[in-house]
């Protein structure tokens, strides 16, 4: 059975529009949010109203929490991004709104189903902790997380996709054309972001997952819009639109 893991929307529209149309695309009608569905972009409720209609499963990210409770650790720019994103789930619907905070209020930090694991940040913190690349060359950090992953784990948070093996490799989707087999050997999978690539590419990325493989996806979108929108908006820093034409 085929299934859509998506991460890391942060209030991007246009870019979660296209990313499931893409999906539609490939008859694939099972969908796992691995969180950050808010934060920085400029359409939070749209966001979060797709994700409850479109996703089997959900996660709690980081920004979302942080809207739910108190933003902690953020810069300047993504605290500020946060209280405006408050505010737009505390006006208009009143109704709609409190389906909206209970929705968040209710997401969980991760999801075991057999040999897979799903979670935001990493199995050793599932909310906050950053896995990058270069953080093979922290063996302990590396050993600590893998030992927690019974098999296969995907994560989200970084905003940069690609494959951590067991034996400390980087892969990214390019150095596998895009397709890594499912093995006798743990990996962990970070599957991107939906709304704000952050590995110089500036399309949508998502994962796709079968009985024998993680496919790397990667969706156009018109990020363009998505700026105009933030631009608009005096407190999202600019810098949050300008980064979407570069995937930085």
């Amino acid at each position: 059975m085929l299934r859509a893991i998506i991460s890391d929307i942060h209030g991007n529209l246009e870019a979660l529009e296209a990313v499931l149309a893409d999906i539609d695309r490939r008859e694939i009608s099972e969908i796992y949010c691995l969180g950050d569905i808010i934060g920085y972009g400029p359409n939070p409720r749209e966001c979060i109203d797709l994700v409850r209609k479109r996703c089997k499963k959900s996660l709690l990210g980081n920004h979302d929490q942080a809207a739910l409770f108190d933003p902690e650790g953020f810069n300047a720019g993504a605290e500020r991004a946060i209280f405006w994103t408050r505010r737009m789930l505390e006006t208009g619907d009143a109704s709609k709104n409190q389906d909206r905070w209970d929705f968040l209020g209710e997401l969980p930090r991760m999801i075991r189903e057999d040999k897979l694991l799903f979670v935001h940040g990493s199995a050793r913190n599932p909310l906050n902790e950053y896995v990058f690349p270069e953080d093979i060359y922290n063996q302990r950090k590396m050993e600590r997380i893998f030992g927690l992953v019974d098999q296969y784990c995907f994560q989200g948070h970084t905003h940069i996709p690609g494959v951590f093996t067991e034996s400390m490799n980087f892969l990214s989707p390019e150095e596998v054309e895009n397709v890594y087999p499912f093995g006798p050997e743990k990996f962990l999978v970070n599957v991107g972001s939906v709304g704000q690539p952050r590995d110089a590419d500036n399309r949508s990325s998502y994962v796709i997952i079968d009985d024998e493989k993680v496919t790397f996806c990667r969706v156009e979108y018109d990020f363009t819009a998505t700026a105009e929108k933030i631009y608009e908006i005096s407190d999202l820093d600019n810098f949050l639109g300008d980064r979407l034409r570069d995937g930085r």
